[in-house]
């Protein structure tokens, strides 16, 4: 059965005797790697992390970045990236995976992914790279 929500899986536990708070279903997802990744009728999900599950990095890396990326700004050797509610943890974990030498590591909250990159002249290389990977220019706060 597809898990949506973290109502969801806490409904489901239920229903097996298993009581937890939201609390700790917001912990467990995140020990356990789960990420939101789009469906096929355009919803919503939980999954495991592509590399636990093989295939194909980079595009999936597409994939996610096509759609849940709403915008992308630099600052010195800082990327912000701008997501849908809810999918930063995935792109960010996506981003992750595809271990580029520039990235220092990504921060996640719901909607707001912040890259520290090694340094300021590599920031570019970054932003052309996450571009190219949306299929489109990317898109700044100032012309979002």
């Amino acid at each position: 059965e597809l898990v949506t929500t973290q109502e969801e899986l806490g409904e489901l536990l239920k229903n097996q005797g298993i009581i937890v708070t939201q609390a700790t279903l917001s912990r467990d997802i995140k020990e356990l790697g789960l990420i939101k990744i789009t469906a096929n009728d355009g919803n919503y999900r939980y999954s495991l992390p592509q590399e636990k599950l093989g295939g194909d990095t980079a595009g999936r890396a597409k994939r996610i970045l096509e759609d849940a990326v709403l915008w992308i700004e630099a600052a010195e050797n800082i990327v912000v990236i701008k997501t849908l509610n809810g999918t930063a943890q995935g792109v960010a974990a996506v981003i992750d995976d595809l271990r580029w030498p520039e990235v220092v590591g990504t921060v996640a909250g719901d909607n707001t992914i912040m890259m520290v990159i090694r340094d300021k002249q590599q920031t570019e290389i970054v932003i052309r790279r996450l571009g190219e990977l949306r299929g489109k220019i990317v898109v700044t706060r100032d012309n979002y």
